[in-house]
């Protein structure tokens, strides 16, 4: 798992992505997952934070939604919860359906074996 799709720590918009190339790098190990989360601290900008857009679907295109999953880090994260999960589930235009559903929790609970919900 690499968490916070290994940002550079304290950094902004395109400064903080400064090292996506090397994770996009490692989406040839099929053993690794991405996990965007605390992005809503890598923006300079208010929710929706569209800067970050872009950063994510590079990562999302490099290792698919069965390998990429959503999380958060409430503990420093400049929005509420809802709008954390609504970054993904309502604007990103990209993520919808099937897909959605992996990165939002159904590839998680795959790669740790954990039963869906009925």
């Amino acid at each position: 798992m690499i968490d916070h799709l290994a940002l550079v720590r304290n950094a902004k918009d395109e400064a903080a992505f400064g090292d996506l190339a090397n994770l996009i790098a490692l989406a040839k190990y099929r053993t690794l997952r991405p996990r965007p989360s605390a992005l809503p601290r890598a923006s300079s900008e208010a929710y929706p934070y569209p800067k970050l857009h872009p950063y994510l679907r590079q990562v999302f295109d490099a290792f698919g939604p069965k390998r990429m999953f959503w999380g958060t880090d409430l503990t420093g994260i400049p929005c509420t919860y809802r709008q954390a999960i609504a970054m993904f589930t309502e604007e990103l235009p990209w993520l919808r359906g099937g897909d959605l559903e992996w990165v939002m929790g159904r590839g998680i609970c795959e790669w740790l074996g954990w039963p869906l919900p009925s």
